[in-house]
């Protein structure tokens, strides 16, 4: 059986660290500790972790914290991140006008 899947495995009891409080995923404002405590409370793989904290799914689509909080999670697993299986990517959302897609000009209705 895989060991990730395994979830009586013993990962041993949640200890602060001093930087728990550092920021990983900024979009939605998750700290280390954040992330380090729900894999404590059972969130094992990434797709768990996003699901319960949001990771990865804000304006950037985990383009910048992705790798971190793959490590995280390895490093309480005491695994490689290799072994975790990613989550699935999408590309960074940003907001745009329906003019630009419709590749239309913009008249005033209201003159």
């Amino acid at each position: 059986m895989n060991a990730i899947v395994d979830k009586s495995k013993d990962i041993g009891e949640f200890i602060p660290q001093p930087d728990d409080d550092m920021l990983i995923c900024r979009c939605e404002e998750v700290t280390k500790g954040e992330i380090r405590r729900a894999v404590h409370d059972g969130m094992w793989t990434i797709t768990e972790v996003r699901r319960y904290l949001r990771t990865g799914m804000g304006l950037c689509q985990g383009q910048t914290c992705a790798r971190r909080v793959k490590g995280i999670v390895a490093g309480e697993l005491g695994i490689s991140p290799a072994e975790l299986e990613p989550a699935s990517a999408r590309s960074p959302m940003r907001p745009i006008e329906m003019k630009v897609l419709g590749n239309e000009e913009v008249t005033d209705l209201w003159q």
